[in-house]
């Protein structure tokens, strides 16, 4: 019998494997086939020029900040990390009706002293990485020490996906109120709840299965998140089952429309060959599609490394911007900007972690949004 899917699996298939990146991904292969995952390796880039510090977030004081699992870290396993002395980089567990994940907490030192609640970014990773390695490739915890807001990283179960891929392509897995967005909307309203967290400033951000999981998660639940960082990702209703994410993620999908004005910055790759770039236009296609009307600007660019990037914002006037797309030139499969020592990084690309914060902390939901009945 005449099988197209057969062919575009082998098709696919020989393009990942003519690219280097797509060896420590195969996100695909993975959702079709539970074959043993290859070991991952980082990209190998050169060291990126240090970058003067932003200035920091003025805190005041106040009394300790509540953790949810109050888990206690060995001393010896503090003085092996990275972890600045007063901060806290936690384990914990959530369980809902909707299942239960592990998670990793960063509390930065200033959450101490901090007056003001804080921000909290939601960090999803892509497949085959952990909280662990996905917080050493985005550099998001050395950040949040320097403006001052909280990260959780939720955990794919590797039994729940052989290669800890969030299953952003199962119609159940894209919706509100059920799977995987239900379980971790339900996962930060327990952080919001536990934490010094300020509601109006959450965030979720992620890198490819991760990225799509974040944009499914942002636009299902605008009562809870402000706004959304999609970095290697796909459009929200791209694909349904795995055989339409093989379809999706080598030639592109333009998903669905959604009615949520959710503030969306996307960076993606030129040269990727895991998820084509194609996604990311639809991406920010539909992050436009609620705003009334946004004047677009358009700017070019090249890092001290060479990589060079186009940058597309849309805004109102001079304001702050709504939607940004970030395209850089040369880039595979790989966390723009990212640190060597995790997974799925690249240096020499622009700063993916420090834009997104960037953009993202400028976004705030209303009391109104965050009350309002939602279907």
């Amino acid at each position: 019998m005449h099988d197209p899917f057969k062919r575009l699996r082998a098709r696919s298939t020989r393009q990942i494997r003519r690219s280097t990146l797509s060896v420590i991904t195969d996100v695909w292969g993975a959702m079709i086939s539970p074959a043993k995952p290859a070991r991952r390796k980082a990209v190998k880039a050169v060291k990126p020029v240090t970058k003067a510090p932003a200035k920091a977030r003025k805190i005041g004081d106040k009394g300790q900040v509540r953790t949810a699992t109050k888990p206690r870290i060995p001393a010896t396993s503090r003085a092996k990390s990275t972890v600045p002395r007063g901060a806290l980089f936690a384990n914990g567990s959530h369980a809902s009706e909707f299942g239960t994940r592990s998670y990793k907490l960063y509390v930065p030192a200033v959450a101490k002293t901090a007056t003001d609640p804080l921000p909290l970014i939601v960090m999803l990773h892509g497949c085959g990485q952990t909280p662990e390695d996905f917080a050493r490739g985005t550099g998001m915890n050395t950040l949040a020490e320097e403006f001052g807001f909280l990260v959780l990283y939720p955990a794919q179960a590797r039994k729940v996906q052989l290669n800890r891929c969030w299953n952003w392509f199962k119609r159940a897995d894209q919706v509100r109120g059920a799977g995987e967005p239900a379980l971790i909307a339900s996962l930060t309203r327990h952080i919001i709840a536990e934490q010094n967290i300020d509601p109006a400033k959450v965030y979720v951000a992620g890198l490819s299965a991760g990225g799509s999981a974040a944009l499914i998660l942002a636009t299902a639940y605008p009562d809870i998140f402000a706004a959304v960082g999609v970095h290697s990702g796909l459009a929200v209703g791209s694909a349904h089952d795995a055989a339409s994410a093989a379809r999706a993620m080598q030639g592109g999908d333009p998903g669905q429309r959604h009615d949520a004005r959710i503030p969306t910055i996307i960076f993606h790759g030129e040269s990727d060959k895991v998820v084509n770039p194609r996604n990311g236009r639809f991406v920010a296609m539909r992050a436009l599609e609620p705003f009334d009307s946004l004047e677009q600007t358009e700017k070019t660019g090249r890092t001290s490394e060479g990589r060079q990037f186009t940058r597309k914002i849309y805004r109102v006037g001079k304001g702050r911007s709504y939607a940004e797309h970030w395209v850089v030139h040369g880039l595979g499969h790989a966390w723009s900007g990212g640190n060597a020592a995790g997974s799925f990084t690249d240096a020499n690309g622009p700063d993916a972690s420090r834009e997104m914060v960037r953009f993202l902390l400028r976004h705030r939901t209303t009391k109104k949004r965050r009350s309002e009945p939602m279907i």
